[in-house]
């Protein structure tokens, strides 16, 4: 017999072409913005530095959209564009990722009447 293990935490963050639930209300449209950690040098033509700093801003992201749906009332979002560019600070020879993600707030429709 097989075991069915349910998802403790219901889906937060829709990415892309990862669509919210169908029956999500549209709310509002909202931009937030999140970074990586600092790394030495450039990480232009790092992939290693890169892909890290990648993965280190999109968990970034994920956090921060989590805690906007959260304080602004919502259920679900739906990040529909992202913009990531590379910062550079010449005195600290450090680089980071910066990224600019839109997204749509929807939540979950009331319940219906009997």
């Amino acid at each position: 017999m097989k075991a069915i293990v349910l998802d403790p935490a219901p889906k937060t963050v829709y990415w892309h072409r990862d669509l919210p639930p169908v029956d999500a209300e549209p709310l509002s449209a909202h931009t937030i913005e999140a970074a990586s950690g600092r790394v030495s040098g450039t990480i232009d033509h790092r992939d290693e530095l890169w892909d890290r700093c990648y993965a280190e801003l999109m968990a970034n992201a994920a956090t921060l959209l989590a805690q906007e749906v959260r304080r602004l009332g919502g259920d679900f979002a739906h990040v529909h564009d992202e913009a990531i560019d590379t910062r550079h600070d010449d005195a600290t020879c450090e680089a980071w990722l910066r990224g600019r993600f839109s997204y749509m707030l929807y939540r979950r429709p009331p319940p219906r009447a009997c």
